[in-house]
């Protein structure tokens, strides 16, 4: 029981946390901000998270039925770190300081690996059934 507890609180933070995403795209529309930047693939970016934020709060209830939803959930999460730990690198490289930068990195790793240690800990219940199934005795079949 606490186990199932356990992972239904991180898929409630890590939903709650893509669902602040939301917040950001309507904040980027509504002031019109990402014109200012050029920065027209960020609304788009911050609203497939913000999706996923809700999607990931509808698992909580039932976290087994939705493997596929966390699996996505944790290597998008960890895509995007890595990805933003290169871009970190060679801003750094060419003297550009990221405002973004390390704190966004260690947060959506750790959203990652949490959703991965998640999506291990459902496969492991599965695979341990509480009450094994009962083996009956050979039958023979009667003419």
């Amino acid at each position: 029981m606490k186990r199932e507890r356990a992972l239904q609180v991180v898929l409630v933070l890590a939903g709650l946390y893509y669902l602040t995403w939301a917040l950001i795209t309507f904040d980027l529309l509504w002031h019109s901000s990402w014109l200012q930047g050029h920065q027209d693939a960020l609304p788009m970016f911050t609203s497939v998270n913000g999706v996923l934020g809700v999607f990931l709060l509808l698992a909580v209830k039932q976290p087994a039925r939705h493997r596929s939803l966390i699996a996505y959930g944790a290597w998008s999460s960890l895509a995007h770190a890595f990805t933003m730990t290169i871009q970190t690198a060679e801003a750094w490289a060419h003297g550009i300081h990221r405002a973004d930068s390390p704190q966004d990195i260690v947060i959506n790793g750790a959203v990652g690996v949490l959703l991965l240690v998640v999506l291990l800990g459902l496969q492991a219940k599965e695979q341990a059934p509480a009450h094994p199934a009962p083996v009956s005795g050979p039958r023979i079949a009667e003419a």
